[in-house]
């Protein structure tokens, strides 16, 4: 469903709940990470973006600390009040729940609120709709209750969220891209510092698609805390040499190569992943900048191929689909994308060659797996926002 769509059936929806109109509609993407993976947390660069698939909150304040609050798409409700944030057993309504406890614990006074929410960002496709929800729900009770906190902090904000109700350790940049994005524009942020560029993504000839393996190994969380310590293990051994060094951010491609036999083999490739997808995500803009979009397409492979042998968190599923790519002449580059051991990759197609793509690429996955492959062409799109006021009056007629 589009914008407007969703603008009709939460306004509609709300106003059968609550005997009103909401006095506001916020829209919040998912997001994509075009290249940069697991440089996050080794203070490195990525290159996320918003997405034009969504999450739509509709609300309205109440005049008591009532919380009264609908989720559209899995028909289910909540209700608590401001008094009593305990973590609910549905699991949704902890993503909203913590943004509530950041606002309280930073001293904003709020009232209770009436929500009905619902969106496309696919699920379980690593489109980060945890992060939309907390974008869209903090982004919302800042502009309700004039709490006049800006965007950045409204990201710090909605990562504590998470971190700290939810529980998830989740870094920043999926928050982040989906708050901070430009319609058509690639968003490079530095993870240390926070600075953030745009980037244009003029590729009108292209798309991006998405093609989701429908599978998530129970590896993932194991192995991702193995990796950090991998990386920190890398670090401690190299500061000997380089004793100014804080992470692996701080370490060039020759300085990794001369101290290759200081380390463990296995560290060795671990640590050459994260410090060359910290030059590949540089490298990425520049192509951005130049409008090169096969330098940017061999980029993506070169990804994959350092997160398949280097750090080694893809899977056999998502291999496939990259490898496919490789003899199709409207692709120029694919990589998974996201954490590893299953997900979406992201296709980089010809818009000529799309359908064909996504018809034998579906074919040749479903023939070798037995699974269907979900596909998604999605558009970078402008981050967090409100819907003018005129759209809501036209739905609720």
């Amino acid at each position: 469903m589009e914008t407007s769509t969703y603008t009709v059936l939460l306004t509609q929806q709300f106003r059968q709940r609550f005997g009103e109109d909401p006095a506001i509609i916020v829209r919040a993407p998912g997001r994509i990470n075009l290249i940069g993976e697991h440089t996050d947390y080794n203070e490195g660069f990525v290159l996320p973006a918003a997405i034009d698939k969504a999450v739509y909150f509709a609300l309205s304040p109440r005049t008591d600390l009532a919380l009264h609050w609908y989720a559209s798409d899995i028909d289910q409700t909540y209700s608590s009040s401001l008094e009593h944030l305990d973590h609910s057993d549905l699991g949704w309504p902890n993503y909203l729940l913590g943004v509530i406890s950041e606002l309280l614990q930073d001293g904003h006074q709020l009232q209770g609120t009436n929500v009905v929410f619902g969106g496309n960002i696919p699920a379980g496709s690593g489109l980060s709709s945890s992060a939309a929800i907390e974008n869209g729900m903090s982004f919302a009770l800042n502009t309700l209750f004039n709490l006049n906190i800006a965007r950045l902090e409204l990201v710090k904000l909605a990562q504590r969220a998470e971190n700290n109700f939810v529980g998830m350790q989740c870094g920043i940049m999926d928050m982040f891209a989906s708050m901070m994005g430009r319609e058509g524009q690639a968003l490079q942020i530095d993870c240390r510092s926070l600075d953030f560029h745009y980037y244009p993504f003029d590729a009108p000839d292209y798309r991006l698609v998405l093609c989701n393996s429908g599978v998530k190994h129970a590896l993932v969380d194991s192995e991702y805390n193995t990796r950090r310590k991998e990386a920190e293990q890398g670090v401690s051994l190299l500061k000997e040499v380089y004793p100014t060094i804080h992470s692996l951010r701080d370490v060039t491609p020759p300085m990794l190569f001369d101290e290759q036999e200081r380390l463990p083999e296995l560290i060795y490739r671990r640590c050459k992943h994260v410090v060359e997808e910290n030059q590949r995500v540089l490298q990425a803009c520049t192509a951005l900048e130049n409008h090169d979009f096969v330098a940017f397409g061999d980029l993506l492979y070169q990804s994959h191929q350092g997160l398949q042998y280097e750090y080694e968190v893809s899977c056999t599923e998502m291999d496939y689909l990259v490898d496919f790519t490789r003899n199709e002449e409207a692709v120029l580059g694919a990589r998974m994308m996201g954490g590893g051991f299953g997900g979406c990759t992201l296709n980089l197609v010809h818009h000529a060659g799309v359908d064909d793509f996504l018809q034998k690429i579906s074919a040749s996955y479903y023939a070798t797996f037995g699974i269907a492959l979900a596909t998604h062409i999605v558009a970078l799109t402008n981050g967090v926002e409100t819907l003018v006021q005129e759209q809501i009056k036209k739905a609720a007629v």
